[in-house]
């Protein structure tokens, strides 16, 4: 943690000297210097971080360092704060008061200083010693990683076909009342897992292929949060208003409204992790109690929760797993690849005893595993981790031991990402985007090489999956993780560790939009988690603000920022930035948003200049989302100023789009939602050079007869998603040499048929939901084909 504090203070501190140099005349060299010395504290803190777990000395001098970085941090923000606040005044004044301001960051960076000083001749007594800048092992194994795993980790699941099999016959068979089935059990021992292999049953899926949802519902049960998460699941697609009127439902309301929703359909709902029995309470009412097979699928720590539910229906208790299913479990775990369930001989008698201590609880053998499977298969490595095993479940016992060993045995890099977990309310499900925005924002991710911030990013968290610290809740159609979350325990430990080190605060009190306004409270802590509300990064997503709170002005940190609407901006560090309509963008200068790199902006009445000359200069965007405000419609504009640009999302009526040498260069990604194309349009679009990824869906409308993909088109696409089209071509034809990189294709909710797919023969996976026997046969090596998902 006390690393990524310096690294981000040298970062900063560099960038003021660098962009704001005029400002910092007179302590200019004052302010150089302190940045060297804080460069050279940074070489010592990897040894550091190694030696903090055992001796309380080091721990206190890492702290020390931590702190002395936020402060330096701090006096020069503060310092081109007032400056800057101050340009506007008269000169006289302007000047007396950079005068004053100057003096007093003087003053402020001697005190750091001998600080800085006095710490470091404290370095030698703990014998910590400099390792340099050099890339670290594990770093080189993070930037490994890109290349030698899968994108997705597959969840290893052993011993559960006899209990999956028991709670599938009692969700499609029995009586036709609508019943609870609970599944129960300690935490950590596989409620989840056992859960989502039994609604991912093919037998489930198929009784229950109209309606299913899954909801969390956690400690801190919010109904109405778990009622729209099931909403958002089952078969209904609200129109604008009745959207607008959900928006602004009560709690009992919603739990009304879902009930009708739910009614005279036979539906499956999981609710994950309940843990009180006033929590069912609040739920039940939403579920209709009509006799047509319906069934709730609940698990939970609390078998009063169960009994409750359903009186009539026994729990089914999960039990703890078997010596042989522990072994087979710990060895698909620690060793990477491993499919014969068996471990080297010089390794196994070690590996039994390690296994031994997780007593047959999962959740221990998985993070022990994924200790191991970081490691080299090598029996002194080996007897270093069971020797430190022994040490950890001396103070505390099982799972805790071993999760506490985990993370004591992460990169450096990696501590600051794992504890930043800790933040997100219990059974939170993460997008990983945000996250990662997130990381960046707070300063977490280094720049290495040419690689890009979001792609180390991403490879910290595959680290992380891979550790099975992480779990993975969704995947994108290639196969990237979409969406995350960490076990209740997991992120027990997360708080607990970041409250010994001083990492972040969490304040229990939910934020209120009237608070957002005020001061935020004095702390030596960067995060002052009030859910999601920090310092360098705050998220107000959910709190109907329309203009931004006047104390944001005084987050001279802020890298992150997210209003559901706001008309007032004026941040130039952002990184990204969601929910704004155009005509209040215009209103605010944004010449300086040179960081930005996510944007969404709803359009409103705007001209096509107006528009482009407002958002090209923008030169560091990854991703931008346009969605039209209904009748305006999107600009057709030059977007190949925006040479970063690899994510575009189009919402809503455009005329024309841009011709293919005007769109980014870098794109790889664009979906088009409700908007209109016809033959004109597609020829545009497969032209694109580096597309790789192509949606046309929800209610978007093909005005013609055929689709065609020429000789030469989409020559880099190896996604195709057709989804929701309001009106649909009667004829896909894909010619000889079109598309010859695809390997995925999905088609929901779309009736065509397909000619031209033979000569597809890199494809690999088909996804559909309709009926696809009029041109299965034409598919490359159509023996294959019995796995296509439905």
């Amino acid at each position: 943690m006390a690393e990524s504090a310096v690294s981000f203070a040298v970062e900063r501190i560099g960038d003021a000297l660098l962009q704001k140099a005029i400002f910092l005349k007179g302590v200019h060299e004052q302010v150089d210097r302190m940045q060297r010395e804080l460069k050279r504290m940074q070489c010592f803190l990897k040894d550091a971080d190694a030696k903090q777990q055992e001796d309380e000395r080091v721990r206190h001098w890492v702290s020390e360092i931590q702190d002395v970085a936020y402060d330096a941090e701090d006096a020069i923000d503060a310092f081109i704060f007032n400056v800057e606040s101050g340009r506007t005044k008269f000169f006289p004044c302007r000047m007396f008061k950079k005068l004053v301001s100057s003096c007093k960051v003087g003053k402020e960076i001697e005190a750091i200083q001998i600080k800085i000083q006095d710490i470091s001749k404290s370095r030698e007594t703990y014998g910590i010693n400099s390792i340099g800048e050099a890339t670290s092992q594990a770093g080189q194994r993070l930037q490994k990683l890109r290349y030698i795993s899968p994108l997705v980790k597959e969840e290893i699941i052993v011993g559960l076909k006899e209990d999956t099999d028991k709670l599938v016959e009692q969700l499609v068979k029995g009586d036709e009342r609508r019943r609870a089935v609970s599944i129960v059990g300690m935490g950590g021992i596989g409620k989840t897992t056992l859960a989502k292999k039994v609604y991912n049953d093919s037998q489930v899926m198929g009784y229950f292929r109209f309606c299913r949802a899954w909801a969390y519902v956690s400690q801190d049960c919010r109904p109405r949060d778990v009622f729209q998460n099931i909403l958002n699941q089952i078969p209904y697609k609200p129109n604008e208003d009745e959207a607008k009127k959900i928006e602004k439902m009560q709690e009992h309301e919603f739990g009304d409204f879902l009930h009708e929703r739910l009614k005279e359909k036979r539906f499956l709902v999981v609710l994950d992790d309940i843990w009180e029995s006033d929590d069912w309470k609040c739920l039940a009412k939403a579920f209709p109690e009509e006799n047509n097979g319906s069934r709730l699928l609940l698990t939970t720590r609390n078998k009063n929760v169960a009994l409750q539910a359903d009186a009539q229906s026994v729990p089914y208790e999960v039990k703890l797993l078997s010596e042989e299913e522990s072994w087979k479990l710990f060895c698909r775990s620690a060793i990477p690849g491993n499919v014969t369930e068996s471990c080297p001989p010089e390794l196994k008698e070690l590996g039994e005893k390690m296994v031994k201590k997780c007593a047959g609880l999962p959740l221990a053998i998985v993070v022990l595993g994924g200790l191991l499977s970081s490691r080299t298969q090598l029996l002194t490595v080996w007897e270093e981790v069971f020797n430190k095993l022994r040490a950890h479940f001396a103070v505390s016992n099982g799972v805790d031991a071993i999760l506490s060993l985990s993370y004591i045995d992460l990169p450096h890099n990696l501590k600051s990402c794992f504890l930043y977990l800790g933040l997100f309310p219990e059974d939170k499900v993460i997008s990983k985007r945000r996250l990662l925005l997130l990381w960046i924002a707070e300063g977490f991710i280094t720049q290495q090489d040419e690689q890009r911030l979001e792609d180390t990013a991403e490879d910290y968290l595959n680290e992380l999956i891979n550790r099975n610290l992480v779990q993975v809740v969704s995947v994108s159609v290639n196969e990237r993780v979409t969406r995350c979350r960490i076990h209740d325990l997991v992120r027990d430990l997360c708080i607990k560790k970041a409250k010994e080190q001083n990492f972040f605060e969490i304040k229990n009190d939910i934020v209120s939009p009237s608070s957002t306004s005020s001061s935020l409270p004095s702390t030596k802590s960067r995060r002052l988690g009030i859910y999601l509300d920090f310092k360098r990064v705050l998220d107000l997503e959910a709190v109907g603000i329309i203009s931004q709170p006047n104390s944001l002005g005084k987050l001279v940190h802020l890298r992150y920022l997210t209003l559901k609407r706001v008309e007032n901006f004026n941040d130039p560090y952002l990184l990204s930035f969601l929910g704004i309509y155009f005509s209040d963008w215009q209103q605010n200068d944004t010449s300086e948003f040179t960081s930005l790199r996510k944007l969404k902006i709803e359009v409103d009445d705007v001209t096509v200049a107006e528009f482009s000359n407002s958002i090209a200069k923008l030169a560091n965007l990854r991703s931008l989302y346009l969605e039209a405000v209904s009748p305006n419609f999107i600009p057709c504009f030059v977007m190949n100023s925006w040479l970063h640009l690899s994510k575009l999302l189009l919402k809503g009526s455009i005329p024309m789009l841009p011709k293919a040498d005007e769109f980014p260069p870098s794109l790889t990604q664009l979906t088009l939602e409700n908007i209109r194309l016809g033959h004109g349009h597609m020829m545009i679009l497969e032209k694109l050079p580096k597309l790789l990824i192509f949606r046309l869906r929800r209610m978007s409308k093909y005005l013609e007869e055929e689709m065609q993909v020429s000789a030469d088109g989409f020559p880099q696409l190896k996604i195709l998603q057709l989804s929701g089209l309001r009106t649909s071509p009667r004829l896909l034809i894909i010619n000889k040499g079109g598309m010859p990189k695809l390997t995925h294709l999905q088609i929901f909710e779309c009736y065509f048929n397909i000619d031209g797919l033979g000569e597809l023969l890199h494809l690999r996976k088909v996804d559909v939901n309709v009926a696809y026997h009029r041109w299965i046969s034409s598919l490359p090596y159509p023996s294959e084909w019995h796995k296509i998902r439905r």
